[in-house]
């Protein structure tokens, strides 16, 4: 069977670790189908209402429907809820682990991402929004905290790995 060949990676983290750099990377070097849990975690955004999850099994079909026509991919996000949906495909895991002050600036510098925002004005606006979320990362109890990011990490037995800065070929920490 082919699938032994697959490569399936998991990237998650806070917002700001650096998750999308690391995925765009990938999926270029190793051919890989690339999707950023965003762009299915939320109801299409209608301002000036607050922006809304949307339901999980609606999540869940649009993200099996991604695994199913793929068979190499990298899923990148901070949903737990949503990664423990693909737990049992994956070949690999990557925990985006660095501390919270350079997500705060990795956050500052990054570029216009047009999948989330009209102009990099509209992104802009959202920015300080963006930083007060990354900078309760360690004071959250829920499905985006570095306690669920933990969790999640210790109780996957494949291949994994930790990285605490965004060096990008240096790997801080390493666990298979």
């Amino acid at each position: 069977m082919g699938d032994n060949m697959a490569r399936r990676v998991l990237i998650f983290g806070n917002s700001g670790s650096g998750k999308s750099t690391l995925a765009k990377r990938l999926a270029s070097s190793d051919g890989l189908a690339h999707l950023d849990l965003d762009s299915l975690a939320w109801q299409p955004y209608e301002p000036p209402k607050p922006p809304e999850r949307m339901p999980l099994n609606e999540s869940a079909y649009k993200l099996k429907t991604f695994t199913q026509g793929n068979q190499n991919w990298v899923v990148e996000g901070c949903y737990t809820d949503l990664l423990q949906l693909l737990v049992g495909n994956v070949t690999e895991l990557i925990f985006m682990n660095l501390p919270v002050d350079l997500c705060i600036e990795n956050a500052k510098q990054r570029p216009w991402e047009p999948h989330k925002y009209p102009s990099k004005q509209a992104q802009d606006a959202n920015l300080s929004m963006l930083i007060e979320w990354i900078a309760q990362y360690d004071l959250r109890d829920d499905t985006f905290s570095r306690r669920a990011h933990e969790d999640f990490y210790s109780a996957f037995q494949g291949k994994k790995t930790r990285y605490l800065s965004n060096l990008s070929s240096t790997r801080n920490s390493r666990d298979i």
